[in-house]
């Protein structure tokens, strides 16, 4: 969800720029900065950003350079003048000059005034359609860093895959290794051994390190996470729930793998996952 959008706007008395900014976050998070004389516009344009970019933390901000020679502040003179006489009956003439006299009355309350400038609906429609042309903008950057997101997803989706192939290809050499290892254990043990009791034992042990549940089961998870990638609709969480599911069922055969090539190729599907889990948020 991270993106930018930007546009610049000449009127006929000042600059405005309109950006739009956002950063990955689970829900929308909207920062809105707009000048004062545009502020009964906000509501309506916080809808639209709602409407556009879903989620995210975005920051949206409209500046303002004024260019033309007027300016909304004014000094007051009548007030400034009251200033001035003021200051002359409380201080000697001859201690402080003229210049001096403006430049403390200038800063007193009230010396300068300034203007509210009203919206002008003309100029808004102009703004209106700088705002459409940042969302666009951005849209299309968060458009295009989807694209490349996708072919990263479908890649690691098929390296998952193929370590669960090698896993399902070491599991039965896996089983065959925890027997011999245990056979070896109670050998070197040097004490009568009940035949049956321990294969009743073995297969107990066996069946708690069994991972073919996990197997089905994380397959069926990278088969949906394909299938909401290619869905039209906003599925961003969706694919998030789907790859805690995965991962749950990669801990889960690694904690049970018990055998150290299998536990390798484990890894590499946990190594895969973080790569998607850090890039999940960028989807809507």
């Amino acid at each position: 969800m991270t993106g930018y959008g930007k546009a610049v706007l000449q009127l006929p008395t000042k600059k405005v720029s309109i950006e739009v900014k956002s950063l990955n976050s689970k829900s929308l998070d909207l920062n809105v900065r707009i000048p004062s004389y545009y502020k009964e516009k906000e509501l309506d344009v916080r809808k639209r950003i709602a409407a556009s970019l879903v989620r995210g933390k975005v920051d949206f901000s409209i500046y303002v350079e004024m260019t033309s020679d007027e300016t909304s502040t004014k000094v007051n003179g009548r007030i400034v003048k009251q200033y001035m006489d003021d200051l002359r009956s409380v201080l000697p003439t001859n201690e402080l000059s003229e210049i001096e006299l403006l430049k403390m009355a200038v800063k007193m309350p009230d010396a300068l005034k300034t203007e509210r400038e009203e919206l002008d609906e003309s100029e808004w429609q102009l703004i209106d359609a700088g705002i459409n042309e940042a969302l666009k903008e951005i849209t299309q950057y968060r458009t295009d860093e989807a694209a490349s997101l996708e072919v990263d997803f479908r890649t690691r989706i098929q390296n998952i895959y193929s370590y669960l192939e090698e896993v399902k290809a070491l599991d039965e050499e896996r089983i065959e290794h925890v027997k011999q290892r245990l056979q070896k254990a109670i050998s070197d043990l040097k004490v009568e051994l009940d035949e049956n009791r321990f294969e009743q034992e073995l297969i107990y042990y066996l069946e708690k390190l069994d991972i073919n549940e996990e197997k089905v089961r994380l397959a069926n998870h990278l088969d949906y996470f394909l299938k909401e990638l290619d869905g039209t609709t906003s599925n961003g969480k969706k694919l998030g729930f789907i790859v805690q599911e995965m991962g749950r069922e990669i801990n889960t055969t690694g904690s049970k793998a018990n055998y150290a090539p299998m536990q390798k190729a484990v890894i590499q599907m946990k190594n895969e996952l973080e790569q998607i889990k850090e890039q999940i948020l960028n989807v809507l």
